[in-house]
C-alpha cells in the first residue's frame, strides 16, 4: 500500500514532488501516468488520438486500482484518476496520507506549456484547466487529508513541507 498519495490538476507537480519526496523519505516512487504508458505501450496522448478518453479512463482505473493495492511508497495518480467513484472508494479506505498539490491557474499554465501532450488541454486551454478545475476541486478537496500549494516553490520546497505534514521530518 502506498504511504502517500499525490493528488491534483495537472501543471500541480505531482511528478516532480512525489519524487523529491520519495527520495526524502526513502521510499519507492511511482506514478500512475508512466504506469499506464509502459502498460499501453503508448503516450497518454496517443491512447486519447487512437482509442478514446473512455478507453484510456479504463486503463487507468485499473492501474490506480493496482497501484493503491499494491504499491509501497509514494504515489502519484493523473490529474483525473479522482474522477472515478471506485477509484475515490479506493482512496477513502486506503491507509495511505492523501494530499491535494494544488495550483493557480498562473502557475500552472506555464508548468503544463498547454501542449499536445496533454489532451483535454488542446482546445483552449486556460478555458479548459479552469472547467477540469471546476468540476474536480470538491472532489481533490473531500479526499484530501492535507492540501499544499506548490505556487511560486521547487519541488523539493513542496517535498519538504509534505515530509513536515506527514511526520516524517521534524
Amino acid at each position: 500500500m502506498p504511504t502517500v498519495v499525490l493528488i491534483g490538476p495537472p501543471g500541480a507537480g505531482k511528478s516532480s514532488v512525489g519524487k523529491a519526496l520519495a527520495k526524502i523519505a526513502q521510499l519507492p516512487f511511482h506514478d500512475t501516468d508512466t504506469l499506464i504508458e509502459d502498460r499501453s505501450q503508448k503516450k497518454i496522448s496517443e491512447i486519447f488520438v487512437d482509442d478514446g478518453e473512455p478507453v484510456f479512463r479504463k486503463i487507468e482505473a485499473e492501474v490506480v486500482s493496482e497501484s493503491l493495492q499494491g504499491l509501497p511508497g509514494v504515489l502519484s495518480l493523473g490529474g483525473g484518476a479522482i474522477l472515478d467513484p471506485e477509484t475515490q472508494s479506493l482512496i477513502q479506505s486506503s491507509s495511505a496520507q492523501v494530499v491535494f498539490l494544488d495550483v493557480s491557474i498562473a502557475q500552472a499554465g506555464p508548468r503544463v506549456g498547454f501542449n499536445k501532450d496533454r489532451p483535454l488541454l488542446l482546445i483552449n486551454p486556460r478555458q479548459q484547466w479552469l472547467s477540469l478545475m471546476e468540476k474536480r476541486r470538491p472532489i481533490y478537496e473531500e479526499l484530501a487529508d492535507f492540501t499544499v500549494s506548490t505556487d511560486n516553490k521547487k519541488p523539493n520546497e513542496v517535498a519538504h513541507e509534505i515530509a513536515i505534514l506527514l511526520g516524517i521530518l521534524s
